[in-house]
């Protein structure tokens, strides 16, 4: 098991920043690749962004690349979502998740853990 917990979300103006936060704990998180995702109201949770175990490799999807980064901190427990030039387009509740399979997977039915989610809201 791993328990996921994401800060960091809020509100603010188009073309502002936020950091996103996922805290895990339980077992080894480098044992884990792992996720953004997000989902707006009326709509299906769509995937943003994920690093390998060990953070060599990212992918992102071409809605927020160039504005999002995603990054992880073994030592921490920690992945994080950069996100900048922020649009309207991004409002959602933003979802970490862990994925313990052999591949970094983009579909929100590959991951095994998922967080609680956190708001994040862009003004126009």
């Amino acid at each position: 098991q791993v328990q996921l917990v994401e800060s960091g979300g809020g509100l603010v103006q188009a073309g502002g920043s936020l950091r996103l936060s996922c805290a895990a704990s339980g077992r080894t998180f480098s044992s884990f690749h792992m996720g953004w995702f997000r989902q707006a109201p009326g709509k299906e949770r769509e995937f943003v962004a994920a690093i390998s175990r060990y953070g060599g490799s990212t992918y992102y999807a071409d809605a927020v690349k160039g504005r999002f980064t995603i990054s992880r901190d073994n030592a921490k427990n920690t992945v994080y979502l950069q996100m900048n030039s922020l649009r309207p387009e991004d409002t959602a509740v933003y979802y970490c998740a862990a994925d313990k399979s052999m591949v970094v997977n983009q579909y929100p039915r590959e991951y095994d853990y998922w967080g609680q989610g956190t708001q994040v809201s862009v003004s126009s």
